[in-house]
């Protein structure tokens, strides 16, 4: 059930001639197999993913790009090695500035010919949490999940965790990437450069009660007693509180525990439905005290939009 977004094709590998090269300006250029890194210290972490443009469909007037609505996000366990250790070995010069990240799917975006390929600052490619990954929840990663190795970056969006891993280049230039560059910017015009996409912000979703319209999506249940669950998540730390509006009243729901750093946290709220028309919601607030707005700000290519989430529902019968 976890989302999938592919920018070209899913690219067949082989992995037993697969290979990943660690070079650029390092010290010692390294060459790894799969057995290789099966070999290196495991570690296995849940992490919750979000495509940076979950909630596009929302928008008005909807950005040209992938139609989510809200569906872009899943958490999974993911099992790998930590990348860090495999840059100090390489060794990383004083004068490095980007490490730039490349995979296999190769295609045409923005009249350029290219391998997808993110970069990352030399400090966020180092922090002890980013992982090459091979397993996803116990298994080898699915071919559409990156097989046989992925980045996994905890905290940002989906975009900057590389799949189909095939090389690592230590820059001490600017890496000037495509998808950094001109994709995943919160920008306003074609022409205007904006600000890039980085970690995820703070969001709460709920599993919509009741049982839907087929045409508008509008939900449908009986009165009484009724628990409201949903998950929430942040980029900038754990999720401190979550409220829950029964038309435009606020009030705090229960929130669960992280299960890991960089995950997304259950809640839950008792709803005593009466009958009659109501619009549900739900928003979260992070350590760092930021709150979903009601209304996201709009950007040309529809990204960051974490407003808060409202689900009409239509009660029936007797409370």
């Amino acid at each position: 059930m976890h989302y999938l977004v592919v920018h070209f094709d899913v690219p067949q590998i082989d992995p037993e001639s697969w290979r990943l090269r660690v070079g650029g300006a390092v010290e010692h250029p390294l060459e790894l197999s799969l057995s290789d890194l099966h070999r290196r210290p495991r570690r296995t972490v849940p992490v919750t993913l979000e495509c940076a443009g979950n909630g596009r469909a929302r928008l008005d007037p909807r950005p040209v790009s992938m139609p989510w609505d809200t569906g872009g996000f899943g958490t999974a366990e993911w099992t790998g090695t930590p990348l860090a250790p495999i840059l100090q070995e390489a060794g990383i010069p004083s004068q490095a500035v980007d490490v730039l990240f490349t995979g296999a799917d190769r295609g045409i975006q923005g009249g350029l010919e290219q391998d997808y390929a993110r970069s990352l600052a030399v400090a966020d490619a180092m922090e002890d949490t980013l992982l090459l990954a091979y397993e996803m929840d116990g298994r080898p990663l699915p071919p559409q999940h990156g097989y046989p190795l992925r980045l996994l970056v905890p905290g940002w969006y989906g975009m900057a965790s590389v799949k189909w891993l095939t090389s690592i280049d230590v820059l001490t230039e600017p890496a000037h990437a495509f998808q950094n560059e001109s994709a995943y910017r919160y920008s306003q015009a074609a022409d205007d450069a904006g600000e890039p996409v980085t970690r995820m912000r703070v969001r709460a979703l709920m599993v919509p009660p009741g049982i839907p319209d087929f045409a508008s999506r509008r939900r449908l249940m009986d009165a009484g007693p009724t628990m409201l669950r949903g998950r929430a998540w942040s980029g900038h730390g754990p999720v401190q509180r979550v409220e829950v509006a029964i038309d435009g009243h606020w009030a705090d729901a229960h929130v669960e525990p992280a299960p890991a750093e960089h995950a997304w946290q259950e809640f839950s709220f008792a709803w005593v439905a009466t009958p009659g028309s109501h619009t549900v919601g739900c928003r979260a607030t992070d350590a760092a005290g930021t709150v979903q707005p009601l209304e996201a700000p709009w950007t040309f290519q529809g990204m960051g939009n974490n407003a808060v989430q409202e689900i009409e529902v239509e009660v029936r019968g007797e409370g």
